[in-house]
């Protein structure tokens, strides 16, 4: 079971996909979660990350394959965040074919821009922990953060022209990648409009 989350801005994938990894109970591996663990141990990243320089297609799919060969992603795993171009897809392809793999399914959320609007711009975020708030997870007490009780603030950088600017960027770049999934017969797109697990529980049917 190999499965692929891609989606616009405020789709939710990150959220999703864990749901999706924990109902299959496989990894979910999200690359920036990764390249940040690995930039632990590994300079060159740290250094790359900590200057805002973009990391190589083949760096950052050569530190994918020793993560999906690791015991944990035997019975597959959940892959949020990648392939973000076409040679991505590529490489990815051609490491799943060297390790007797295959994709499952490709899973694009999507929805309706005003809901994105409506996501981003009303979310909130925690002064003390850091911890972000949303209309699909709002606080138990308004403005009250659930875990630390500290102040919930809205990001001043999350503006309409912002979000329309990356919801545009994502269209243009993905736009190869899932016509090349699509040619492949993998691709299928959930409406990411309902709460998390309604939109799990329809993408597992």
């Amino acid at each position: 079971m190999i499965y692929i989350l891609t989606g616009g801005p405020a789709t939710g994938k990150g959220t999703r996909s864990e749901i999706l990894a924990k109902a299959l109970n496989i990894p979910h591996i999200a690359t920036g979660d990764m390249l940040r663990e690995v930039a632990q141990t590994n300079k060159d990243i740290a250094d790359k990350l900590q200057n805002g320089v973009l990391i190589s297609d083949d760096i950052i799919t050569k530190l994918l394959e020793e993560r999906i060969t690791k015991d944990d992603c035997k019975e597959g795993f959940v892959l949020d965040g990648y392939p973000r171009t076409y040679k991505q897809a590529e490489l990815l392809d051609e490491i799943l074919k060297k390790h007797n793999r295959k994709i499952t399914k490709v899973m694009e959320l999507v929805v309706p821009d005003e809901l994105a609007f409506k996501r981003i711009l009303e979310r909130k975020k925690c002064e003390k922990c850091g911890k972000v708030y949303g209309i699909d997870f709002p606080p138990k007490v308004e403005d009250v953060c659930d875990d630390c009780g500290g102040h919930l603030s809205v990001r001043t950088d999350d503006t309409k022209e912002t979000l329309l600017r990356r919801i545009n960027t994502y269209r243009e770049n993905a736009k190869a990648i899932l016509e090349y999934y699509k040619n492949k017969g993998l691709l299928m797109t959930v409406d990411a409009s309902h709460n998390p697990e309604t939109v799990i529980e329809d993408a597992k049917k």
